[in-house]
C-alpha cells in the first residue's frame, strides 16, 4: 500500500485571507487552488504536502490539537515578522522556561516558532 502525505486541512472563517497570509508568513509559498469552497498553498506547485484551506462560518474556540511548528534561522526576527505581520503571542500553557515561542495567526490557530538550528 502507497501512502502520500497530501496536506492539512485549516478551517478559516475567510480561507482566501488565511491562506494568502500563510503563504506570505511561510516565504512565498504559493496559491494552487483558490476556489469559493478551499484555497491551497504549497511551496512550489508540485511540491507537496500542502496547506488547504476551508471555510466554516464560526469562529475557533478551543486550542489547536494539531499545531504547525516553524524552524527559523533568526527565531526572533521570525516572531517579529510575523507579529508585524499580524500574528500575536499565544498562551497554551507552555510556561515561561521554553526555547520556542507560541503565537496565534489572524484566525486564531496555535503554531511554534522554535529555536534557531544554529543555538540548538
Amino acid at each position: 500500500m502507497a501512502l502520500q502525505w497530501e496536506q492539512i486541512v485549516v478551517d478559516a472563517q475567510d480561507a482566501g485571507r488565511l491562506a494568502r497570509w500563510w503563504a506570505e508568513a511561510l516565504g512565498g509559498w504559493v496559491i494552487v487552488t483558490d476556489q469559493p469552497d478551499e484555497v491551497e498553498i504549497r511551496k512550489s506547485p508540485d511540491q507537496l504536502p500542502g496547506l488547504l484551506f476551508t471555510p466554516v462560518p464560526e469562529a475557533k474556540t478551543v486550542k489547536n490539537r494539531l499545531h504547525i511548528d516553524l524552524r527559523p534561522d533568526d527565531q526572533e526576527a521570525e516572531v517579529e515578522r510575523l507579529i508585524d505581520m499580524g500574528a500575536r503571542h499565544a498562551d497554551v500553557g507552555q510556561g515561561g522556561d521554553v526555547t520556542w515561542v507560541v503565537l496565534a495567526d489572524p484566525e486564531g490557530n496555535e503554531f511554534c516558532v522554535l529555536s534557531s538550528r544554529k543555538a540548538d
